[in-house]
């Protein structure tokens, strides 16, 4: 079989191995399609090199078909349309007891920490597994997990309707996080720099804007009719991002961090002491978000077809990586695996 390997140093090569059969309790998938994310961005460009074990096989946000069962695995048989929860918390510590397994200390991540979804075949935990409907596009199977991202993002935000959300970057994670919060009955801005970006947001019918630093707050209060927002997404990882989020809120706002930072930011604390803002971090999933995910995903109600910028097939996954890098128009890239 074809699997793509980060090589280290920003380097993405597709070599041929054996298959391996799956463990006890593993079940061996076909993958049809995975998605490169920014996650897989920051482990190209050797950010967590730490965790990474170099030549690794990385890719999390999947779908595909159970090829084959482990020994000792019950409740699934060949054939199933699955996509994978990739978070594998230790679910016996006080945080997975208390229900927080995805801020579990122990966490393992599969695509990180393990190896992930960028090949033909892939064994996979059984308790990773997540089931999806019959007849479902597979290409749009590969959105739950991102889709599950946005899912937690909004609950964690504690966002209703009637209230005003602006999303600070209007790349996938963004679109997805004002599509969950749009059906909560939110009003939704989309603050994104890039025209063709802007055009994807403006075609799923959200306003949008093209932040500038003199100038978002006023517009944003304008769009809100003086108040500010109740709720901002910090999604771009910048810098920029942060401030605009921050001039974003209403009094009693609250900030939701979406993005990994590769830096600390500078963060105005008497902002949030004069308006008594709260900021929120928000980080994976739960299997409860993800069957949610699938839900919407699978519904239509997640745009799934205008997020998909390009498919490329698995042996040209160095271009695609490229493409997503170069950061012009892109939103989700796919790798199609080959499994139908």
């Amino acid at each position: 079989m074809q699997q793509a390997r980060y090589e280290g140093s920003g380097r993405i090569s597709v070599v041929d191995v054996p298959v391996p059969p799956p463990a006890a309790g593993e079940v061996q998938l076909d993958v049809g399609y995975t998605g490169i994310c920014g996650t897989d961005l920051h482990i190209l460009h050797g950010a967590m090199d730490h965790r990474v074990a170099v030549p690794a096989v990385i890719g999390h946000e999947m779908s595909g078909t159970v090829a084959r069962l482990g020994e000792g695995v019950r409740g699934w048989s060949v054939g199933a349309p699955v996509t994978v929860l990739p978070v594998m918390s230790c679910l016996d510590c006080a945080t997975c007891r208390a229900g927080y397994g995805n801020v579990c200390p122990d966490l393992t991540f599969i695509g990180i920490d393990s190896p992930g979804s960028m090949q033909q075949r892939w064994n996979v935990p059984v308790r990773a597994l997540v089931g999806l409907p019959d007849g479902l596009d597979p290409a749009h199977g590969a959105l739950a997990e991102p889709t599950a991202v946005a899912v937690h993002d909004v609950r964690r935000s504690g966002l209703v309707g009637g209230e005003r959300a602006v999303v600070v970057g209007g790349g996938p994670i963004g679109l997805l996080i004002g599509v969950v919060a749009r059906r909560t009955g939110a009003e939704v801005l989309v603050l994104e720099p890039d025209a063709l970006r802007r055009t994807t947001a403006d075609r799923l019918g959200f306003a949008t804007m093209d932040p500038s630093p003199d100038h978002t707050a006023d517009a944003v209060r304008d769009w809100s009719g003086g108040q500010g927002a109740s709720v901002a997404f910090e999604v771009s990882g910048a810098a920029a991002g942060v401030t605009a989020a921050v001039e974003a809120l209403a009094p009693r706002g609250r900030l939701v961090m979406v993005a990994i930072h590769p830096a600390p930011r500078s963060v105005d604390l008497h902002r949030f002491f004069w308006r008594e803002l709260t900021m929120l971090g928000a980080r994976l999933y739960s299997r409860e978000d993800m069957q949610t995910a699938v839900a919407l995903v699978a519904s239509g109600q997640v745009p799934a077809a205008d997020l998909i910028t390009r498919v490329d097939p698995l042996r040209h996954a160095h271009d695609a990586f490229a493409a997503l890098e170069s950061g012009t128009g892109m939103m989700k890239i796919l790798i199609d695996c080959g499994a139908r």
